[in-house]
């Protein structure tokens, strides 16, 4: 009897180490999405969805920091989709007025 409440306290201490895993994908794919918004100078001509997409950014490497792993995720998904959009808007606008891309 001992034996199986040493093996129940050892396998739930388990479980409750288990962690959420880093968010290293999203983390990469928001940095590269950050990098090719600034690329098409989504600053200057999408300051509305850059403004989002870098805010979220900056909270997703807080909440990483911090090993607040679910958050940073979600902080990360958000900066992806914002910056895409920036990118996206501010090589429209490009287009339109004809600037050079």
């Amino acid at each position: 009897m001992k034996g199986l409440l040493l093996v129940c306290v050892s396998l739930l201490t388990l479980l409750a180490c288990q962690s959420t895993p880093k968010p290293i994908e999203e983390y990469t794919l928001a940095r590269a999405a950050i990098e090719s918004a600034r690329a098409v100078q989504a600053p200057r001509h999408s300051p509305g969805y850059w403004h989002q997409a870098d805010e979220a950014y900056r909270l997703g490497r807080l909440s990483f920091k911090d090993r607040d792993y679910n958050r940073a995720r979600e902080e990360f998904i958000r900066a992806r989709a914002a910056a895409e959009k920036a990118e996206n808007s501010a090589r429209l606008i490009r287009q339109k007025t004809g600037d050079v891309l």
